[in-house]
């Protein structure tokens, strides 16, 4: 059920349903063509549905690949009422799945990539003043205990609550650095739009969204998020349909810190109290590991991207995938796991809604 590669889990994905495919304008490590493929079951006028997106940061579309190959081949999908449909997105960002990365093709978080660009956009200093650190250009043993120096002192200094926002809330001015949320939407931000128009989600009365995500929180655990795009009545939304194991940012209960730019920002603009958002966030291997291989693969591509299929290149992207995407099979399992009971919530809350 888990794969190696995107195309790998691209193949195994379409042995298993007819789908419409949106190719990107950008290809694969080895030239390869890369698309984002939609599977649509159940009547197609269901007026309820649950939508779930795989790899809105591209690497970690392995989990939910296998999240969504795992529903395909359950009994779930075979009995759903007329009132119920499920909407299958594939590889929402098959760049960032092919090449381990979790950026887009313009090396942005899609993540953060959803803000009103018609607007302002949102400010952080605090990334501003560690940017040179969080991704130096200098990876040298001197260099990085520099780095380190400076990003201790800023921890020291303001807290861990506050590097943490810092680093991960999302900013704006380094496109090369991490969490960079744009200048633009996205080519994946684009299809996500297309998709929300040629399967009329519009017109659905109710609709439920699972955005798989790995790398934040214990080993294995699958913490359901909420955001803060869809405020507390989002939160009571996910409450009633999954159970107190929700958690929210604003109550100070969540993993994540508060970010902008979030995949909920687009569906409550869309759809307000009619969509229930949720990100099924599963824990991998240390905080500081992930920062460590997200540093390095930010480091590639900014100044050394001629080596990226190079050993050097292909040795960081490996380390990125494995982070995010474990190999072992007790992390698998959990997920799996925990995937069905999710899509089981949901599915029953859809079938239930008026």
């Amino acid at each position: 059920m888990f794969s190696r590669t995107y195309f790998e889990a691209r193949r195994r994905f379409l042995d298993l349903t007819e789908v419409r495919s949106y190719a990107s304008s950008h290809k694969g490590p080895e030239d390869q063509s890369l698309y984002t493929d939609v599977a649509y079951l159940g009547d197609p006028g269901a007026r309820n549905l649950l939508v779930s997106v795989a790899a809105t940061h591209g690497v970690e579309g392995y989990c939910g690949s296998a999240a969504q190959l795992s529903l395909l081949g359950s009994d779930l999908v075979k009995k759903l009422e007329d009132t119920v449909g499920v909407l299958l997105i594939h590889a929402i960002n098959p760049y960032g799945f092919a090449w381990d990365r979790r950026v887009t093709p313009e090396g942005c978080d899609l993540n953060r990539n959803f803000v009103d660009f018609t607007r302002p956009l949102p400010e952080n200093p605090g990334y501003d003043e560690l940017a040179d650190h969080l991704v130096p250009a200098d990876l040298t043993a001197e260099g990085l205990a520099a780095a380190e120096r400076t990003i201790a002192d800023f921890r020291a200094k303001n807290g861990e609550i506050a590097f943490q926002t810092a680093r991960k809330k999302g900013q704006y001015t380094r496109p090369e650095g991490m969490f960079f949320g744009g200048t633009a939407p996205s080519e994946p931000r684009k299809v996500l739009e297309e998709i929300f128009t040629d399967y009329k989600i519009s017109q659905r009365q109710s609709v439920v969204v699972v955005d798989y995500h790995t790398g934040l929180g214990p080993y294995g655990y699958g913490e359901l998020q909420t955001e803060t795009s869809s405020g507390m009545e989002g939160y009571r939304r996910a409450l009633e349909i999954f159970g107190p194991s929700v958690t929210s940012p604003e109550l100070g209960t969540s993993s994540s810190v508060e970010i902008t730019g979030t995949q909920d920002e687009f569906w409550q603009r869309e759809l307000g109290n009619r969509h229930t958002y949720v990100c099924l966030e599963f824990g991998t291997y240390s905080p500081d590991k992930g920062r460590e291989v997200l540093r390095n693969d930010h480091w590639l591509f900014a100044y050394q991207a001629a080596q990226a299929n190079t050993e050097l290149g292909k040795r960081i992207r490996t380390a990125t995938r494995d982070h995010y995407n474990p190999s072992r099979p007790d992390w698998q399992e959990m997920v799996v796991f925990r995937c069905g009971q999710i899509h089981r919530q949901a599915v029953a809350a859809l079938t239930q809604a008026n």
